[in-house]
């Protein structure tokens, strides 16, 4: 800044019109314009040699400036030159402790618009959602029948939605214990078609199909699963056929098909597993947070079936209740419909 000071100070008395917004490169420019057009300059009618304040070398570089050759882009651009100066400047200004702009009337700030306020969840919801939940008093709870009454009432949807129970628990899924699951059997079926597949051996598979099974031939079974073909929904199997399914576990883990003891789906009587299946059995399982969620019927079911089935699922999880839980087994439990509004029930 100093030398900058100094240069502006010889521009004035040589009458050379410059300002402080032109940087020290454009300064020195000026000057030595100014000396090779008027070596001598009158002031006071005096001749005055303008005196240069740049080594020789810099002299040397100033003088070739007009005839140096630039590159288009770049490290040897014009552009890259003249940022590497404005950068020497800002960081020569720094050490000298002066923080203001190099225009005195540019802006201070850029100019930024307006903070975006992120709306309620319910304003990001469609219109008919919107309708849907005004009729639901969210500090209110509702009793189970209430509650299905108004979840079909509030489903907009144009297909049979399905009407789901929503149940928190006060568990840590982490501890082998407090890792909830089960099934249950629904006296008024949950509205979907199952396709049920069997594994086990001539004789049980025959009152497997007898029973309603989809699939009751083991080794057509197996080469689907080969081919990592699956055309069912429920796989059942007897305790013996379990080691066949051991090398299928990666393909049947992660889409919850592979046969356990506690959901009913490992047992001696697959023809009675076949018939649960079919009438309507639900599976669930607590998932990392907590939390069941399980259909339970379709909004076409009547009021009294739709209760009824929930009941039977909320006395499983509840006989569930781990003994190393002490307080509030369950903590919150809701019903709602495919993209329709929650509804909390009283635990």
């Amino acid at each position: 800044m100093a030398k900058k000071a100094e240069l502006l100070k010889k521009a004035e008395e040589l009458g050379v019109d410059v300002t402080p917004k032109n940087t020290i490169a454009e300064i020195e420019e000026a000057l030595l314009n100014a000396e090779k057009s008027a070596p001598g300059i009158a002031v006071n009618d005096e001749p005055i040699a303008v005196e240069s304040t740049a080594t020789e070398d810099e002299t040397g570089e100033q003088a070739d400036a007009t005839d140096k050759t630039y590159k288009k882009s770049g490290k040897g651009s014009k552009k890259a030159e003249a940022e590497a100066r404005e950068l020497e400047e800002k960081e020569a200004r720094k050490e000298a402790g002066d923080t203001s702009p190099v225009d005195p009337d540019a802006e201070e700030s850029v100019k930024k618009g307006p903070i975006p306020v992120t709306r309620p969840k319910i304003e990001r919801r469609s219109k008919n959602y919107r309708k849907s939940a005004e009729k639901i008093e969210t500090d209110k709870t509702y009793s189970l029948e209430e509650a299905v009454a108004l979840a079909k009432e509030t489903s907009t949807v144009k297909f049979d939605a399905s009407v789901e129970l929503h149940v928190n628990l006060n568990v840590d899924p982490k501890h082998a214990d407090q890792n909830i699951r089960g099934g249950a059997v629904l006296p008024h079926g949950t509205g979907k078609s199952v396709r049920v597949a069997v594994l086990a051996n001539d004789e049980e598979s025959a009152a497997a199909k007898k029973a309603g099974a989809d699939i009751a031939k083991g080794e057509v079974l197996l080469q689907d699963l080969d081919k990592e073909v699956i055309d069912f929904d429920v796989l059942i199997a007897t305790p013996e056929m379990m080691a066949k399914l051991g090398k299928y576990a990666r393909v049947l883990g992660p889409k919850g098909l592979m046969p356990n003891p506690k959901s009913g789906t490992v047992t001696k009587d697959v023809a009675k597993a076949v018939t649960e299946a079919k009438a309507g059995r639900v599976d669930f399982r607590v998932d990392k947070y907590g939390i069941i969620h399980v259909a339970f019927g379709k909004v076409s079911f009547d009021q009294k079936a739709l209760a009824e089935n929930a009941e039977v699922i909320l006395k499983v999880i509840t006989d569930a209740k781990p003994s190393s839980v002490k307080a509030n087994y369950v903590k919150k439990i809701t019903v709602a419909t495919t993209m329709g509004p929650s509804i909390r029930i009283s635990s």
